[in-house]
């Protein structure tokens, strides 16, 4: 079992753990204090990085299906042995409340244990051609050297289901976790290389600043696979980056989902899947309810029961006891918020709780309600926060309208 005095902090290169060329520290954003100090990338770092990912993919791509798998298993094994741990770290780091980082933890071993099991199942196609006079073989090779871009707001989850099938299909990898969230990732690594990764197959690097480094290690022509899970605006400049030299990408982008309730709908229970849908995670997560549309029949009783569940949260440090709002990641991000807030207001959104930053330590924002016009300019931004901006319609096509004003489709709430 780990503990916080064991944790890596250094870079993790060919099966080492090496210096870099600098140091930044990470902060428990519940009080501002440094938790640890951890190295950073330059190109010397990055350039080697690269080097022994694409020097160990010939070996890696060969072994057996049962090989690859039995590392993986071994990975989930050891995340579920020591998720309390991982749990604290997740927690401390980031500053969601613990039974969110408990319940991200477990949902990001599983991503190792199903990888496991998939990667003796990966299929070919065997086929007559149209013509009748040939046969048709389809098979799956490893693309090979992939960059895995993971965002600070499950640093755990968004780490192993990158990592998870890219080392099943037997690619190797180099991750960059966010800079607000290392050492959940390095914890991780840790753990893949108890589990017996080969020296180069996963290697870890956290440069800063990113963009330069990151733009190198996608024009390095050994690199032939980018995953990216963060913003919009950053998506479509890695996308841009990366289509320098044609890479295969996969992108998980923003979000802005919208929570529709209709006039008959059980209003208890819409408040409670709201709750449910809105701060999970805070509120930080891509599939948040960012845009609550409610009739106008019913909007007055469920905004004020709404409200009052929103009230009712406690908000504390999130290993706090009973703690059921932790603290934005950073003060950055809780200021991104406030100011969200205040544009809202100035459009003329009325504060039905919450709206104000709270005094003290700590990147905290409360729970935020709102009731604003459907122009409302905060409708066009995805809050990574606990504030919820609702909308008053009245006719069902009016609500369809409402939903789908937006150029983010990732998921949708109805009630």
């Amino acid at each position: 079992m780990l503990c916080l005095m064991q944790l890596k902090t250094d870079l993790y290169i060919d099966g080492k753990w090496v210096k870099g060329n600098g140091s930044v520290p990470v902060y428990d954003p519940s009080d501002g204090s440094v938790i640890a100090e951890i190295q950073t990338a330059g190109e010397k770092e990055c350039d080697a990085a690269v080097e022994a990912a694409y020097r160990a993919f010939p070996e890696w791509a060969k072994t057996a299906p049962r090989y690859r798998a039995e590392i993986l298993r071994k990975a989930f094994e050891i995340m579920v042995a020591e998720a309390d741990f991982l749990a604290e770290l997740v927690s401390k780091e980031n500053g969601k409340v613990i039974t969110d980082a408990k319940g991200e933890i477990l949902y990001a071993a599983e991503f190792f244990r199903w990888f496991s099991e998939e990667t003796v199942r990966v299929q070919g196609d065997f086929r007559k051609s149209p013509s009748g006079d040939k046969r048709i073989l389809v098979t799956h090779q490893p693309i090979g050297v992939s960059l895995l871009i993971t965002p600070w707001n499950f640093p755990a989850g968004m780490a192993t289901r990158k990592i998870g099938p890219a080392i099943a299909a037997g690619c190797t990898v180099i991750l960059k976790p966010a800079i607000e969230t290392p050492l959940t990732a390095m914890a991780i690594i840790d753990i893949l290389e108890r589990a017996g990764v080969p020296k180069g197959v996963v290697n870890l690097v956290t440069p800063t600043p990113a963009g330069p480094m990151v733009s190198r290690m996608l024009h390095d022509a050994r690199v032939m696979n980018l995953s990216f899970t963060g913003s919009t605006e950053v998506g479509r400049v890695l996308i841009k980056e990366a289509a320098d030299r044609v890479i295969r990408c996969s992108m998980e982008l923003g979000g802005n989902a919208p929570f529709v309730v209709l006039d008959d709908a059980n209003i208890d229970e819409a408040v409670k899947g709201l709750m449910l849908a809105k701060m999970r995670n805070g509120g930080a997560a891509c599939t948040a309810a960012n845009r609550i549309y409610v009739h106008k029949k019913i909007a007055a009783e469920f905004t004020t029961k709404f409200a009052k569940a929103m009230s009712e949260l406690k908000m504390a440090p999130g290993r706090e006891a009973g703690a059921q709002l932790g603290a934005s990641v950073s003060i950055k991000e809780r200021d991104k918020i406030a100011q969200l807030v205040e544009l809202s207001v100035k459009g003329g959104a009325k504060v039905e709780t919450g709206g104000v930053m709270p005094e003290g330590p700590g990147a905290f924002y409360p729970p935020t309600v709102l009731t604003v016009d459907k122009s409302n300019e905060i409708l066009k931004y995805e809050v990574f926060g606990p504030v919820a901006p609702i909308v008053t319609f009245e006719t069902d096509d009016e609500a369809i309208a409402l939903a789908n004003d937006s150029d983010f489709g990732l998921i949708s709430y109805v009630y």
